[in-house]
């Protein structure tokens, strides 16, 4: 792997349920808005490669890495909590923590509903910088939007522009998937041809 495609590639690791979704889109849209890639785990159908590796990969290929810990918590009578956000996360920290080279200068975002919940549950958190978006999906385009700017690129268009753009957005894919090819909703339309839209909207709209 080029250096060049490592420090372009963001591993995205969040819940994937519908509850997630426009979040998820709205870190997708931002990511790919400052010229990155976003990397996550269901871009490969591969029933051949368990989960685990392609995770290993993802991370191992990743400069940056965007962990929410939103959904970590059990929202139900006798319900497990979600442990996979957290345990990817400890992956990609003692990746840039125990490898030398490329992989010690990782970045990685924290992102939670509320500032300080996480330390119920993983106090060995606690002093890090997390960012909280209450579930909005304008305060996660921020997040993001911040991070990128502050840890790599120093200046760029503000949260407001990228938010603009993201709404813009939301209207060509409807047009796209409901109006042109037939979806009955966007909600019908996978994360992977999200990004292609996303991808696709860039090149007209720039």
């Amino acid at each position: 792997m080029e250096n060049s495609e490592f420090n372009k590639n963001v591993f995205i690791n969040c819940p994937f349920d519908n509850d997630f979704r426009l979040l998820l889109i709205g870190i997708i849209f931002t990511v790919v808005y400052f010229e990155f890639k976003p990397r996550l785990a269901l871009e490969s159908a591969d029933s051949g490669e368990t989960r685990i590796s392609k995770i290993l990969k993802l991370i191992n290929d990743s400069k940056f890495g965007i962990h929410d810990l939103s959904r970590i918590l059990s929202s139900q009578e006798n319900e497990y909590f979600r442990m996979n956000m957290p345990f990817e996360l400890g992956i990609d920290y003692g990746c840039k923590r125990l490898k030398e080279g490329i992989w010690s200068g990782k970045k990685i975002l924290i992102l939670e509903k509320e500032r300080y919940r996480f330390q119920k549950s993983i106090s060995d958190l606690s002093g890090s910088d997390i960012k909280s978006h209450n579930d909005e999906v304008s305060k996660v385009v921020f997040a993001v939007r911040d991070w990128f700017i502050t840890e790599e690129l120093k200046r760029g268009d503000s949260g407001k522009r990228v938010w603009d753009e993201y709404n813009d957005f939301q209207a060509y894919l409807y047009d796209q998937v409901v109006e042109k090819d037939g979806h009955t909703t966007i909600d019908e339309v996978q994360i992977i041809e999200i990004i292609h839209y996303i991808n696709e909207w860039f090149g007209v709209s720039h």
